[in-house]
């Protein structure tokens, strides 16, 4: 079998998300796999690196998918781009081992979250980051992000459902940055629940106005409590940045 890796850009905005869903659903994952499988005249899976939820953004998303039959990566490169709608678009084809798996193979994962932080609106941007109105203090807002560093359970920062999977994650670092307005998180880990960027960045603005302390989010970890977490951000402005792969994966 021939795998093939693929990069992907998308604009989550008017997506369910990445996560195939069902017949007719409304997913990047179905939007791409429909396209591959008009070009390879079979039905083709396609494996996502992580599942984006519904509204969120990727700037490159890794998958891949096997066929047997031989395809130059030029050629599904183009077809992709000329049938896919123009708010997905694939960045780059690359014929691996058929070992690498885009999930299975992945070693970290960072997510960045954009926020403008004026008082009046970026009609620019309003589709591609949260507004918050109120001064932010950037400088508490760094001082809090150490808490969150390291191996913890993260059940209060998900709505993950499930119960039976472990809900242990490792946070290798969150940097913020800001310039003229604009406020980046930066978040990156060996992997995410559902919805857990979005309530970190959320407790984080909580922060940066005042309303919760740092030093409360080692009791807030610790509690394993969904409703003592942060609110949860708005999903427009959150980004799958990159995924970064074992050395061993050869992809």
């Amino acid at each position: 079998m021939n795998n093939y890796r693929l990069t992907i850009q998308y604009d989550g905005g008017r997506y369910k998300g990445w996560q195939r869903l069902g017949n007719g659903e409304n997913t990047i994952q179905g939007k791409i796999e429909n396209v591959l499988s008009e070009l390879a005249a079979t039905k083709i899976e396609v494996i996502g690196g992580i599942t984006t939820d519904a509204g969120v953004h990727a700037l490159a998303q890794t998958a891949n998918f096997k066929i047997s039959k031989k395809l130059t990566e030029l050629e599904i490169k183009s077809y992709l781009n000329k049938y896919l709608p123009q708010d997905i678009s694939i960045k780059e084809v690359v014929l691996v081992p058929e070992s690498f798996h885009a999930r299975y193979n992945a070693k970290d994962i960072t997510y960045l979250y954009k926020i403008w932080n004026k008082e009046y609106t970026n009609p620019f941007m309003r589709k591609y980051s949260m507004h918050v109105e109120k001064p932010l203090n950037i400088t508490i807002m760094k001082k809090a992000c150490p808490y969150f560093i390291g191996e913890h359970d993260f059940t209060a920062f998900s709505k993950a459902k499930s119960k039976k999977k472990s809900m242990v994650r490792k946070i290798n670092s969150i940097d913020i940055k800001e310039n003229a307005g604009f406020m980046q998180v930066r978040v990156r880990a060996n992997g995410f629940l559902y919805n857990m960027v979005r309530r970190i960045v959320g407790t984080l603005i909580e922060v940066g106005l005042n309303e919760v302390e740092g030093k409360d989010i080692p009791s807030i970890i610790n509690s394993r409590e969904r409703n003592q977490a942060g609110s949860i951000a708005d999903a427009c402005g959150l980004y799958l940045e990159k995924i970064e792969y074992h050395s061993n994966s050869k992809a």
